[in-house]
């Protein structure tokens, strides 16, 4: 390295590394085998764990939490959607309690299956989040040369019942009404659900709508598709046609709406909506609709169910599902809640 180990610049420091001493400030950097030396800024403990992590002999090395924090800061964790990352942080929140220390090369089949069945017997829906994490964090193992097949795979998910009915359009119609007589902000949220209701769209899709994407003299909406993969991301455009119901829901907020507001449903000082703000707020709305008897715990439904009412409706009145996924099988067999199947007869 070209400097004495008994040097300020190398006490106390792992060997192939230095610190370069200023007047004011004193910086760190590594020196590799071959190569241009590493900065590692100016912690001296966070420095030194780097250097471990780099020479492999962190006291965590290797261990199932060891690959989360370097799958968390991957390209490829980069590129899932917001909430799906923020999924799978609530999902780590479970799992590394309980598997977090454990090397990830000694982890089996047996042990993923204990985790859900036994460890998470009591959120078995959640445990199939958490599953689906792990089975990420196996094959970022296997890419990093700490364990040699994904043992995830192996173990099959929890039952999960789907759900298999949407709200009846009487019992959306007094829900709404009784929202639009609470708080402002509980009619925007109202304003919602019945946008959603109407149109279809998913809760990420327009939580962040602005009124330049309203355009009403075409007498349309666009928006941009949600979950597309690879190449399609943020291509794919739903143009949603204006129906006299849904112009009645966007006349109503453009009649509450400040000048300087952007979106279409803004919160109380005038942002979107938050993915975790608005299921926050939805989740008290109901709660009080139950306590004040609009809907029963049996009647309740969730805000997706509402895209759900979209396509049962579409299907109902214009005889054929809406064009929601890429895969109509998809449409089909999630969306479509339809209690009775007509056909004529030969």
């Amino acid at each position: 390295m070209g400097r004495r180990r008994e040097r300020i610049s190398g006490m106390g420091l792992l060997p192939r590394m230095e610190a370069i001493v200023g007047k004011t400030v004193t910086s760190y950097r590594y020196h590799p085998v071959q190569g241009k030396p590493i900065p590692l800024g100016r912690d001296r403990q966070e420095a030194i764990r780097r250097v471990l992590d780099l020479e492999g002999k962190a006291p965590d090395a290797g261990s199932l939490r060891w690959v989360w924090d370097k799958y968390k800061v991957s390209p490829r964790f980069v590129r899932l959607a917001p909430a799906t990352r923020t999924d799978y942080e609530q999902c780590w929140e479970e799992i590394g309690p309980i598997l977090g220390k454990c090397l990830i090369g000694s982890l089996r089949s047996t042990d993923i299956a204990r985790y859900m069945r036994v460890e998470r017997a009591s959120a078995p829906s959640r445990a199939n989040h958490e599953k689906a994490l792990l089975s990420n964090l196996f094959f970022h193992g296997i890419d990093l040369g700490l364990c040699t097949d994904n043992p995830a795979r192996l173990v099959r998910p929890n039952v999960e019942e789907p759900r298999t009915e949407a709200p009846q359009p009487d019992l959306l119609a007094t829900f709404v009404e009784w929202a639009m007589k609470q708080s402002p902000q509980r009619r925007i949220v109202a304003l919602a659900a019945r946008y959603a209701s109407l149109g279809g769209s998913r809760k990420v899709e327009f939580l962040d709508l602005a009124w330049p994407q309203v355009d009403r003299a075409a007498g349309q909406i666009r928006t941009k598709r949600a979950k597309q993969r690879g190449r399609k991301r943020g291509e794919v455009v739903d143009v949603v046609a204006i129906s006299p119901a849904l112009g009645q829901v966007l006349d109503e907020l453009a009649a509450t709406r400040d000048p300087d507001c952007l979106y279409v449903f803004p919160t109380r000082d005038g942002n979107a909506y938050t993915e975790s703000g608005f299921k926050t707020l939805w989740h008290r709305i109901m709660t009080a609709a139950m306590a004040e008897g609009i809907l029963t715990p049996a009647q309740r439904f969730t805000f997706h169910d509402l895209r759900a009412f979209y396509a049962t409706e579409h299907k109902r009145q214009r005889g054929a599902l809406p064009d929601l996924h890429k895969n109509p099988a998809t449409t089909a067999g999630i969306y479509d809640r339809s209690r009775e199947v007509k056909r004529a007869a030969i």
